[in-house]
């Protein structure tokens, strides 16, 4: 358990946390407690909206490339990809991503930031276990009876995929003009 107060968000801890050098992707769990002054989500600071969560499985992503909205696109994209992994489970169903975020009906299940450090991209996304306590409406991965661990492993390796897709996908195209 690895508890998330927002300054785990920062070029390196990947590394420092597990060896792994590089572009790379984390996933734990562990409560969530953000106070404001941790946040970088500035629309969240000025509506003075902290985060807490007793229990979510987190993602930290790192990957070496300064630009913002790229890694704004990696997030949209990260959250396509738990989207999509979720709905295999039937209770589901009618789980929706608007934007960075992922709703059932009017509880919201995640919190996402992207943002960027002199050295890298970066992306926390937090799934909500248990939807008790939270300063709004939640549901968690047990009001679904979905394992965090089981979760964590196919959106990384389902992430993972995509960009090596993306890699290749640029990688096999002559320039034109």
């Amino acid at each position: 358990m690895i508890d998330y107060d927002g300054t785990l968000l920062h070029s390196g801890w990947i590394q420092k946390a597990s060896g792994l050098e590089g572009n790379a992707m984390a996933a734990f769990c562990g409560r969530a407690d953000v106070p404001v002054e941790n946040m970088v989500d500035l629309e969240d600071v000025a509506a003075n909206a902290p985060i807490f969560s007793e229990a979510m499985l987190h993602f930290i992503v790192e990957i070496f490339d300064g630009d913002l909205e790229k890694m704004v696109l990696r997030q949209r994209l990260l959250m396509a990809i738990i989207e999509e992994e979720l709905k295999k489970y039937p209770a589901c169903a009618k789980i929706a991503r608007k934007g960075d975020d992922l709703f059932d009906g009017p509880a919201k299940l995640s919190v996402s930031i992207a943002t960027h450090s002199p050295r890298s991209g970066l992306i926390h996304t937090g799934l909500n276990i248990s939807s008790r306590n939270t300063p709004v409406l939640t549901k968690g991965l047990a009001d679904y009876d979905i394992s965090p661990k089981k979760l964590a492993v196919e959106v990384m390796a389902h992430f993972a995929e995509e960009l090596a897709g993306i890699r290749h996908a640029a990688g096999k195209v002559r320039p034109v003009g």
